[in-house]
């Protein structure tokens, strides 16, 4: 278990919200074929690219010192003009830790983009206010790694998993009334394949479809060793495929937005692999698993996007997953720096676009010191397309002490809004690491 997810469910335990694993609803509908995983998928993308690809917009404008603002007063980002604002103010409003996004990979804003999600230590789940910034609710229900994710289309509701996944269901939550249903009990039918099943969850990384019909999960025993990975159809309550994965656990997996591939993503020699929904055909995208996230190209079809460290450009880059073709975005090795990133690729109404978060700079011994290179500390948006244009949107101010205060921003559908998180560190370490609160940018529609 990675140190964020072994975190986050040591918090999940202390958890007083409810968490309920009744095996009541999700009813039955025929499964699809259980498939044996193959020693190496069949069509393998392209591998490490050498190109070390650059762009146009390198803007590389130092950072100010701003003093930390006040919760709910929004403010002008004094080097990219964009309307920030303080949303979450932890100690005053009395949540445990920390008051922060989820992650990238997490579409943090409900449907019409007027509730966002907020998580704390304690590993209780907040609902605040996008419009007004107020803190509305502490969610009955959800608990620790629940994995919510917002309906797409009702703003007033979202789905969630009892905590990591054991138990096997799918739930559903009215947001404003408590009300909590199964909508998926897949216990029964995962077993009836994999007898000594015990959770079905994304390991906290992974996303339903776009239109959040199609899911996929790891499934794993009670030591958390892994049996299986699988498919599953929300509207016709169906298994759609099944697959065996003999021990080889992934980090993550994730249904991609068009709900035609579950991405698995591991370290092993498999790699990170695209399966079509029913495991019948394979597409390997990395050798390793990074950090990444999948989006909608210009022309709406499904495209991995990732760091890869091991090419000679640390590059950014995407790869198209029904034609296997890798493009490079731009290099992240430059002079003799390097950084980590994360990446959101949930805005699924501005396809050709993702959001790129970088922190955690790191400098060569002979490299020239203290001089950041024009995509460090960084909110920005980030075309998918070769040579890509860039649009800078904030520096976040993270001194990131520790993990929670890394940014891991997250956009909504329409790439309007974006929340990150921040310790307003500015280049200090902060007295207390978890002081850690979430911001968000405010963008007119383009």
């Amino acid at each position: 278990m990675s140190t964020r997810h072994f975190r986050r469910h040591a918090a999940a335990l202390s958890a007083s919200a409810s968490v309920m694993f009744a095996a009541c609803g999700g009813g039955g509908g025929s499964d699809g074929e259980a498939v044996t995983v193959d020693p190496e998928p069949t069509l393998a993308c392209s591998a490490s690219e050498t190109s070390t690809a650059t762009l146009a917009d390198q803007d590389n404008a130092p950072i100010p010192a701003l003093a930390k603002p006040a919760k709910g007063v929004p403010f002008t980002e004094p080097t990219y003009g964009t309307s920030v604002v303080r949303l979450t103010d932890h100690v005053a409003e009395g949540l445990s830790g920390f008051a922060r996004q989820d992650y990238s990979r997490r579409q943090a804003f409900n449907a019409d983009s007027t509730r966002v999600l907020i998580y704390s230590i304690s590993g209780h789940w907040h609902v605040y206010d996008a419009v007004t910034y107020q803190f509305i609710k502490t969610l009955t229900g959800p608990a620790g790694d629940a994995e919510p994710q917002w309906h797409p289309t009702n703003p007033d509701l979202l789905y969630y998993l009892p905590t990591n996944g054991v138990g096997m269901q799918v739930r559903e939550l009215t947001v404003s009334t408590g009300a909590d249903r199964v909508i998926g009990d897949l216990s029964e039918r995962i077993r009836q394949r994999w007898p000594t099943a015990h959770a079905a969850w994304t390991k906290s990384e992974g996303s339903p479809s776009a239109d959040g019909r199609y899911w996929c999960f790891m499934v794993d025993d009670a030591s958390w060793g892994s049996v299986g990975v699988l498919t599953w159809d929300r509207d016709t309550d169906r298994i759609t495929g099944m697959l065996s994965t003999n021990g080889d656990r992934p980090d993550h997996v994730s249904m991609s937005p068009s709900g035609n591939y579950c991405v698995v993503s591991g370290d092993s020699a498999r790699g990170t692999v695209a399966y079509s929904r029913d495991f019948q055909t394979r597409r390997k995208l990395l050798s390793k698993s990074e950090h990444s996230d999948i989006a909608l190209d210009a022309n709406g079809d499904d495209v991995f996007v990732a760091i890869d460290y091991q090419s000679s450009g640390g590059s950014l880059f995407m790869t198209h997953i029904p034609s296997c073709t890798r493009t490079e975005l731009f290099s992240t090795y430059i002079d003799q720096t390097a950084t980590a990133l994360h990446i959101s690729g949930k805005a699924y109404a501005k396809p050709g676009w993702v959001l790129v978060s970088t922190y955690a700079d790191y400098y060569a011994p002979d490299a020239t010191q203290d001089v950041r290179r024009w995509l460090h500390r960084k909110v920005m948006a980030v075309q998918l397309a070769a040579s890509p244009s860039v649009r800078h949107l904030a520096h976040h101010r993270s001194y990131v002490g520790e993990y929670w205060g890394e940014p891991q921003a997250s956009v909504n559908r329409d790439f309007t809004r974006v929340v990150f998180n921040s310790d307003w560190g500015n280049d200090t370490a902060p007295t207390d690491p978890l002081d850690i609160d979430a911001y968000m940018i405010s963008l007119p529609t383009w």
